[in-house]
């Protein structure tokens, strides 16, 4: 092979190299790897997160936990500081707040309300906002007025540059009448104003593959819940991480072949007490490999 030849073909194939899409290149990254970065919800730590809030944040960056998503507690998302105040904070534990859950029921029907919420997640520097719970609906019009309500927030939240999305429950994967409210979500909501995050404890408590419902919807999620569970008195128990049921490795796995950008741990009750659980939860993620 002359010189001319070898340096076209091997040319080609970098060009094809960079044609690979930044969460296929990411997951390949990641695949041989354990998940780096990875964040935690701060609903997690919500037992002493609100007495201190900075103090409890830099423990969990100490942790390893290098993204935070946040929650609206009586302070609000940002937890009294002000947009610019978080924003430095974070810079100086070297933790990005990539996102946060907010009283979304709330703001659906006050315009004046959701714009304030807009205005303090753009100026912290978040990238998403979430819908965090709506509850099991008990028609298709209540869902269908679900839809066109996500559709109606996340146009507004995408016109500040910023995402939208609904996090799922156990009851959005529970059928009715033949069908998942959550598929129903998905189809009939518009892409270019919604997207979900995947709660990877509460589909599997709802009995559905997560793996088949990404193969067919992966496109959609842009972030996951990391959680294990196991049942106990017939309810889902929330455990540390690798001591439930879930197949964490075989989950995390089908998640890196679908659109999933971020991954987020969260835990809900736990043996001991909260930081215990974090604790232990962010040696678990460091020390996986998938």
């Amino acid at each position: 092979m002359n010189r001319r030849k070898f340096i076209k073909q091997t040319g080609l194939v970098t060009a094809g190299v960079y044609t690979l899409s930044t969460s296929n290149l990411m997951a390949s990254i990641v695949n041989n790897k354990s998940i780096n970065p990875f964040g935690v919800q701060l609903y997690s730590v919500r037992d002493v997160l609100p007495d201190d809030p900075r103090g409890v944040m830099t423990k969990l960056a100490k942790m390893g936990y290098k993204q935070f998503e946040s929650y609206s507690g009586e302070k609000g998302f940002l937890w009294g500081l002000s947009p610019k105040e978080m924003k430095v904070f974070l810079g100086d534990i070297g933790v990005d707040m990539v996102s946060t859950h907010f009283n979304y029921l709330d703001v659906v029907n006050n315009s004046d309300t959701l714009k304030k919420n807009i205005e303090m997640a753009k100026g912290a520097g978040l990238k998403y906002m979430l819908c965090p719970y709506l509850g099991p609906q008990k028609s298709w019009d209540k869902w269908k007025q679900v839809a066109d309500n996500l559709n109606k927030v996340g146009e507004e939240v995408s016109k500040a540059g910023l995402k939208f999305g609904y996090h799922n429950h156990d009851y959005s994967f529970k059928p009715l009448e033949g069908k998942l409210p959550q598929d129903y979500l998905i189809e009939n909501t518009d892409p270019n104003y919604v997207m979900f995050e995947l709660d990877l404890c509460w589909i599997d408590v709802a009995g559905v593959d997560t793996e088949d419902h990404l193969k067919k919807y992966g496109d959609r999620y842009e972030l996951c819940h990391i959680k294990d569970y196991t049942i106990k008195d017939g309810k889902p128990l929330q455990n540390d991480l690798g001591k439930g049921t879930v197949n964490i490795k075989d989950t995390l796995n089908a998640a890196l072949k679908s659109n999933i950008k971020y991954y987020i741990v969260e835990q809900e009750e736990y043996p001991n007490s909260s930081l215990e659980s974090l604790e232990y939860d962010a040696k678990y993620m460091e020390l996986l490999s998938l």
